[in-house]
């Protein structure tokens, strides 16, 4: 099976900006969206063959994920079960008979860390949420998680140290839940790769000089390793300052 997911940052801005033609042209199993930024009826995507599910903010222009999906699931869910996460349309999961799907859209810590009290928060409980997934069958989950787990994970590790996507905080609570029993499906694969990132800042001409930060990931239940066939980084890929990441798994 092959998975996508991607940060489209505005999927009605993506859409002008090729992105049909990227998801026809990959024709993934499961595709994935986060930062959709819009509501309910502002855009109508045809994608015959594919099941939609959507997650909305309810602040507008905000936030939101969506997962498109050949296979109709057994059951979908969206958000967690918590108030206090539920209102951002950040997370939807599919259950299948033999394993769950989650996209996932992390809470960034934001400028000055106003937000990284919260995100701490945020990280225990969605770790507590998989895991709960995870004692039933295992669990693939992908996304935006907003951190660059590794130094190897972004250009410039040394003046990001204190930045957000890069704190001390953020890239333990990724530790933690990796140590928890989950993979890192890229750095599966590629352990010691370089200079491969999915985001990039808008400024400094961050692409060109490819200033970037690896922080979308496709994660998957360590009980899952010998399934796993390939990751990819689509660096090619424009039309958002991230890039998609895509799975190739046998389920």
């Amino acid at each position: 099976m092959k998975f996508i997911s991607w940060n489209v940052n505005g999927i009605r801005a993506c859409k002008d900006k090729g992105f049909l033609d990227f998801f026809f042209k990959e024709d993934a199993d499961i595709f994935c969206l986060q930062e959709t930024k819009m509501q309910e009826g502002q855009l109508e995507l045809d994608l015959p063959g594919y099941f939609q599910y959507w997650n909305y903010a309810e602040k507008k222009g905000y936030s939101g994920t969506a997962i498109f999906t050949k296979h109709k699931p057994l059951n979908v869910t969206y958000g967690m079960g918590i108030d206090e996460h539920d209102h951002e349309g950040r997370i939807i999961t599919l259950e299948y008979d033999n394993f769950f799907f989650v996209t996932c859209y992390t809470p960034n810590s934001k400028q000055e860390l106003e937000r990284l009290d919260y995100r701490m928060v945020w990280e225990d409980d969605f770790l507590a949420y998989i895991n709960k997934l995870n004692a039933k069958k295992p669990v693939v989950f992908c996304g935006d998680l907003n951190v660059a787990h590794e130094e190897i994970d972004l250009k410039n590790p040394k003046t990001n140290h204190h930045n957000a996507g890069f704190t001390d905080e953020e890239r333990a609570k990724m530790t933690a839940l990796l140590n928890a029993g989950y993979t890192d499906t890229f750095r599966f694969f590629y352990p010691d790769k370089t200079d491969i990132y999915s985001w990039w800042s808008y400024r400094f001409k961050a692409r060109e000089k490819n200033a970037g930060w690896r922080i979308d990931y496709f994660i998957t239940s360590k009980s899952l390793n010998e399934k796993l066939k390939d990751a990819k980084i689509h660096t090619d890929v424009e039309g958002s300052d991230h890039c998609p990441v895509e799975l190739q798994i046998d389920l």
